[in-house]
């Protein structure tokens, strides 16, 4: 049976606590390095929230984390909630300005950091772009000398200076109110927006999702979504440890690699995007695997033929797969299909708004449409965002003055409360899973010296739902190929952000006010 608490705890601190009493010998997580019981996992996260605070993080303060899917990851995440600080998760993919933006808006004194990791050593991609506000840098793996820089073991011996008693009451201290992460997505101005989020109301979000897919104790989760996602983080290992489930996380998408876990490994619960199950399907080896331990998957975050669906279910072996839908703002939680949903349901809608959540479809006007009818998506609940950072303009924007969160996404509503994403009125474009802003590509576009205006749209893609396309006019006199271009982009800004065609043109489209008609681009022939 799942082992949903009657009431999820407040905090995470309290999370883990009544995690390590309930659970204490069970497996919380492993990796290629080590194996953690819930108790193992509890005293690893005591020691580095002393750490912390022996560093001088006091509550309210931000750290980062810019990692991929390492165990130290949750042991510093679970410690930075535990000195009531506030987490910020970075992209493994952004480049080095782009991390730098983010240190510098958040304003984080520290940085826990991801060491060599494909081919890169990560604190020197903050060469030139490291804010003056971040004074250490934590390494997951081994460090290289360098002023305020060290290595996770030696952060791990600071703790001596600090009490358990004083932990516990920092502890002690965070309320369920409290800012417990700060998560950048950009946003239509190509800026990245800080989004603010508590305990309390990501946790209530978490125990109605780990209900809604049966999470149970002592199952395997093989956590391939990156713990900066809210997939990874919220609905991966956080809603692990409130159920007493076995994490299991994954470094890199590797469909042979991911398939060979499942079959050594046991692995009953897998989500993921639609990508990870269609090079799943089409491995040519499928049949040599045993997936027969699989019971869960949840996906979404692009258009699904009901034929992926059914497919999962009858060739993968999944008993339940379900869709949702959730922002970022939302605490990456809004909607979800349930269990003995059919294909063409799970497939065609994200499900209905989940327990304490209100939905509905506007016209331009605000005013509420009938089922059937399509709008802008508005929601409502205790897992709408508290703020903005440092922007309150967008946040009145965001939230209006009736508490209803403008999505900036268009659907509609069917006679049983199912949501269906039919548009978006902004211009994001999801690739891969990951939200993609062609403002925020356009403005790091721009800084070739060779292109004079740059337009980006998404365009449909069988493998990764949607990918970008580049419209480039050039300056005068200016040589410049689509491999150049792209060879530039990829040294410069997250790999899924970079476009995967670019089109040329003597100049862009547009309207009589000057705006650039982006759905005139979509035919515009492509140079790469």
């Amino acid at each position: 049976m799942p082992s949903l608490p009657p009431t999820p705890p407040l905090t995470t601190p309290r999370l883990m606590t009544a995690a390590a009493q309930r659970w204490p010998d069970q497996c919380a997580l492993y990796d290629e390095r080590v194996r953690l019981s819930y108790a193992e996992l509890d005293a690893l996260r005591w020691r580095a929230c002393r750490a912390l605070i022996g560093a001088g993080i006091v509550p309210g303060e931000r750290v980062a984390i810019w990692a991929p899917n390492v165990h130290e990851w949750i042991v510093a995440a679970l410690a930075i909630h535990s000195a009531g600080a506030t987490l910020v998760p970075i992209n493994t993919r952004l480049r080095g300005i782009e991390a730098g933006e983010i240190l510098a808006a958040s304003g984080a004194r520290l940085l826990f950091c991801a060491g060599e990791f494909l081919g890169e050593y990560y604190p020197a991609l903050l060469e030139g772009h490291r804010p003056t506000s971040l004074e250490q840098l934590v390494v997951f793996g081994v460090a290289r000398a360098a002023p305020a820089t060290s290595d996770w073991d030696s952060f791990l011996q600071t703790a001596d200076g600090t009490s358990g008693e004083r932990a516990r009451a920092r502890a002690d201290a965070v309320d369920r109110d409290d800012i417990s992460d700060l998560m950048f997505t950009s946003g239509t101005t190509g800026r990245p927006k800080g989004v603010m989020t508590a305990h309390g109301q990501n946790l209530r979000a978490i125990a109605a999702w780990g209900q809604a897919v049966g999470l149970q104790d002592g199952e395997r989760y093989l956590i391939v979504a990156p713990f900066f996602h809210a997939f990874g983080y919220k609905a991966g290992w956080l809603a692990a440890l409130m159920h007493g489930t076995t994490i299991a996380p994954h470094l890199v998408f590797d469909a042979p690699a991911i398939l060979a876990r499942i079959a050594v490994e046991r692995i009953h619960v897998l989500p993921g995007p639609p990508t990870l199950y269609y090079s799943m399907l089409a491995h040519p080896q499928l049949a040599h695997f045993d997936l027969s331990s699989l019971r869960a998957a949840i996906t979404g975050a692009a258009t699904i033929p009901p034929s992926l669906i059914e497919n999962m279910r009858s060739v993968l072996g999944f008993k339940t797969v379900l869709t949702g839908y959730g922002l970022t703002e939302s605490c990456g939680f809004a909607t979800l299909c349930q269990a003995d949903d059919d294909a063409d349901v799970v497939a065609t809608s994200c499900g209905r708004a989940m327990p304490g959540v209100e939905i509905v479809c506007v016209d331009p006007a605000g005013r509420q449409l009938e089922a059937g009818m399509t709008g802008e998506v508005l929601l409502r609940g205790y897992n709408v965002m508290q703020r903005y950072l440092d922007d309150p303009e967008a946040t009145e924007r965001a939230i209006d003055t009736d508490g209803w969160l403008h999505t900036g996404d268009v659907g509609m509503l069917d006679q049983r409360g199912y949501l269906r994403i039919t548009d978006r009125l902004s211009d994001m474009y999801i690739s891969g899973g990951f939200n993609c802003y062609p403002a925020e590509i356009e403005r790091l576009m721009s800084a070739h010296p060779a292109i004079a205006q740059v337009a980006v749209i998404g365009v449909a893609d069988a493998r990764m739902g949607e990918v970008g396309k580049a419209c480039v006019v050039l300056r005068a006199d200016a040589r410049l190929s689509g491999a150049e271009l792209t060879a530039w982009a990829r040294a410069r800004m997250a790999n899924y952000k970079v476009p995967r065609s670019i089109a040329f043109m003597a100049a862009l489209p547009q309207s009589a006010s000057g705006k650039v008609l982006k759905y005139q681009l979509k035919d515009a022939p492509a140079a790469l």
